[in-house]
């Protein structure tokens, strides 16, 4: 039976990835801020706020008592807000930044002595160069940073495959966080969950994108 971690297991696509893994009986490990919100599917739930080290690290030590060998690892926490510059606190800046880019690090780092050898590791990034718009300064931001993270990781842990998934609008609840109409053709997040047990399977590497 193949292991998978999940960080953001709690959100749309991440509870879309979950229930794949499930059905394709993977052993998974979900891990979300809001744990009555994890798959009852799901025989390992651990509850994880990103924003904290010492959460991330418990988190990693518990499923290390559990496995040694994680094939698939996925991070799909996120978090938007639509403020300009102007009028952001840094309290704001620093909750994007850390949800979409530095829980990423945090993540990644406490995880690798988890993971096997030829393990897949996946980054929910999104099209960065579409983000560039008034109020999304931080996201932008955290992830075009996240695609550089994820290169410079693939150069360092050569022996694994890393992917960035690069979805377009994606019909999941973070749209409620901003004063943008989600698009009709908004994709369903079981969609971008086949595609990224479809890019496993296949061994991509790099970036997947998904935008229409």
């Amino acid at each position: 039976m193949k292991t998978a971690m999940v960080w953001g297991a709690d959100g749309g696509i991440g509870q879309a990835l979950v229930n794949n893994l499930i059905a394709a009986e993977w052993e998974v490990f979900a891990i979300g801020r809001h744990a009555d919100r994890l798959s009852p599917a799901v025989t390992h739930c651990l509850e994880a706020d990103v924003n904290s080290e010492f959460a991330v690290q418990n988190v990693a030590l518990a499923v290390g008592y559990e496995t040694t060998a994680v094939d698939l690892w996925v991070y799909a926490v996120g978090d938007i807000t639509a403020v300009p510059v102007r009028d952001m606190g840094y309290g704001t800046w620093q909750r994007i930044m850390q949800a979409n880019l530095g829980g990423a690090y945090l993540a990644a780092h406490h995880s690798l002595p988890l993971l096997a050898p030829d393990a897949h590791l996946f980054f929910l990034g999104a099209v960065s160069e579409r983000l560039r718009l008034p109020g999304l300064s931080a996201y932008a931001a955290a992830k075009a940073g996240l695609e550089a993270f994820a290169e410079t990781l693939r150069k360092e842990e050569r022996r694994r495959k890393v992917t960035v998934v690069r979805p377009g609008a994606v019909a999941t609840p973070l749209w409620e966080k901003v004063a943008l109409k989600m698009p009709k053709d908004a994709t369903d997040p079981e969609k971008v969950a086949g595609r990224i047990m479809q890019a496993y399977h296949e061994g991509h590497t790099g970036h997947l994108d998904l935008a229409h």
